[in-house]
């Protein structure tokens, strides 16, 4: 199905499994959903365990549509697992975890302006006159006009405030944003006839604004000597000789009918409209219904700036993990030399938009070639970041430095710099024509040796990885290859993916595979491999970056 983009306003509440939320605007039809962004989606989940293609939305007439597009565990709406389903408002999708994500459907309708404001003005209040009260509408219209106009957010939230303070009468306005810890802070201040004022000369009612929070309502004051003791007795009204005071707290709308959770039902602070005077206010009932639709303008503004804000800090990162996949793939070797006395071929698959793993191979000599395999801890960007520094690190070797040295200096160094909380598993070789093999091993797994049909491990003991002692003592051993031996290196995603009933893979089957596809070109035992560890995953999601590196022995004649 081509794609298209869809006018019709409809979220997806995204609820992480750490319990975390934002919105994600469905603009596009299909809209793709699944783990990692690699894969065209819309919506990336970084859940391991989640399919890359998942699900996606698809609108048509019959309005939006739910698609289960081979998820391994299933999509289910409101606990139902489902192939196709019609979304309605307030629909709970989940993906058949029950610590992963949860998606909820909100269509949004988006009402006539005119509309809004006639059924929230009720009738003109017998205290105003009736032109006044059609003045006072009319800057309402016009308030409401700018949410549709094409100027800068600033400028609209600013004639908003001068709207709000004209119709109160106010000396001066503020705007206060919350912050991502709750804090208030001034974000545009505006006095009479549309006076820029500095947020340093302001000194807004904390007592006006506490209670404003507390109640989670307004706080309107006409004539604050006739009223709240507590606002007559806070400091910086008495010391400012403030006489009415304005709080409108502004939430986000609420945007399900869930139970679950507080912050759904009441809506997230998103800021506080503040006005005062040093005059007595008579504010009549259409006064607090204006003030009550302009708020609501207001914070349906930020929310939406915050959406926008969100969405664009989402693209930038993923155009980032873009950058550093690009970088870490561009240092992979693609095309291998053709050297005379040994055949390699390789493949890095990440789980995630950058790995951990890496592997290389490059020559120190006409009879000497160097290859290596690493295994970063963790995944994602900081994994991926180190095993750049290991590459540029270990390729020092191609201008004669001695390996047991490289491998000392990088232990010392991640050592000594533990607050990157990493470390690493190599397998360094360096094959001579001759079929003398040099290896150096950093608690990586033993590659596995083909010879004559029968497949065996390279070594036996063990060591540490690169990182975690300090004191670690690595010493470099020597084996003599026969002619057409193979090595096969691989990380440790290949012998510990798993089945969905969490099943390794496991070190036999790799052998097996090996043993009955021994005599196989390189590039036909490396699929027969990954078509083995697919075929046991049975569509499991990949849990780690898979990584081979075969190496075969052929002697010059």
């Amino acid at each position: 199905m081509p794609e298209s983009t869809i006018n019709r306003r409809v979220e997806l509440e995204v609820i992480a499994p750490d319990s975390s939320r934002q919105l994600v605007l469905v603009d596009k039809s299909p809209f793709f959903i699944g783990r990692g962004g690699g894969t065209n989606n819309y919506l990336a989940l970084s859940d391991a365990r989640v399919s890359r293609q998942c699900c996606a939305i698809v609108y048509d007439e019959g309005g939006h549509q739910l698609e289960d597009r081979g998820n391994l565990h299933g999509v289910f709406v409101n606990g139902k697992k489902i192939e196709r389903h019609t979304l309605e408002e307030g629909d709970a999708i989940t993906f058949g975890l029950d610590d992963s994500y949860k998606l909820i459907f909100h269509p949004v309708v988006v009402e006539d302006s005119l509309q809004v404001i006639l059924t929230r003005i009720e009738t003109l209040s017998s205290g105003s006159s009736i032109s006044a009260g059609l003045g006072k509408l009319n800057l309402l219209l016009e308030a409401t006009s700018l949410l549709h106009s094409q100027l800068p957010l600033d400028s609209v939230l600013a004639a908003m405030i001068d709207h709000a303070i004209a119709i109160t009468h106010a000396d001066r306005g503020l705007l206060l944003e919350a912050d991502s810890s709750g804090s208030l802070r001034v974000r545009l201040a505006r006095g009479e006839s549309g006076k820029p004022v500095t947020p340093e000369s302001l000194n807004p009612s904390q007592t006006a604004l506490g209670q404003a929070l507390k109640k989670r309502s307004s706080v309107i004051t006409e004539d604050i000597q006739a009223g709240n003791v507590k606002l007559q007795e806070a400091q910086s009204i008495v010391m400012q000789r403030l006489r009415a005071v304005v709080a409108i707290p502004l939430y986000t709308m609420p945007r399900a009918s869930s139970l679950e959770s507080v912050v759904l039902k009441t809506g997230q602070l998103l800021g506080v409209l503040y006005l005062d005077s040093r005059r007595p206010a008579a504010f009549s009932k259409l006064d607090r219904q204006i003030l009550d639709a302009l708020s609501l303008q207001a914070g349906s503004i930020l929310d939406n700036a915050r959406l926008v804000e969100r969405e664009r800090e989402r693209h930038r990162i993923e155009q980032e993990l873009d950058i550093a996949r690009n970088i870490q793939q561009a240092l992979i070797p693609h095309g291998f030399h053709d050297y005379p006395y040994l055949a390699i071929s390789g493949i890095h698959t990440p789980c995630l938009e950058v790995g951990g793993d890496y592997f290389d191979v490059f020559p120190l000599s006409n009879d000497r070639t160097a290859f290596l395999i690493a295994d970063v801890s963790g995944k994602g960007l900081g994994a991926a970041l180190l095993t750049t520094m290991l590459q540029g690190a270990l390729s020092g070797m191609t201008i004669g430095a001695d390996p047991l040295q490289v491998f000392h200096h990088i232990n010392r160094f991640l050592c000594e710099h533990s607050q990157l909380g990493r470390y690493a598993t190599l397998f360094f070789g360096i094959l001579h024509a001759s079929g003398r093999l040099e290896y150096i091993s950093a608690g990586h797994p033993s590659p596995l040796l083909i010879r004559k049909g029968q497949v065996s491990e390279l070594y036996t003991t063990g060591s540490f990885p690169v990182g975690l002692i300090p004191e670690a003592d690595y010493e470099a051993r020597e084996v003599n290859l026969q002619m057409d031996d193979t090595l096969v290196l691989f990380s440790d995603g290949v012998t510990e993916a798993t089945d969905s009933a969490q099943q390794l893979y496991g070190d036999s089957r790799l052998q097996q595979v090996l043993a009955s596809n021994h005599a196989a070109p390189l590039d036909r035992l490396q699929k027969a491999i990954l078509d083995s560890v697919d075929t046991f995953a049975r569509g499991a999601s990949q849990a780690d970056d898979i990584t081979l590196l075969l190496v075969r022995y052929r002697a010059t004649a």
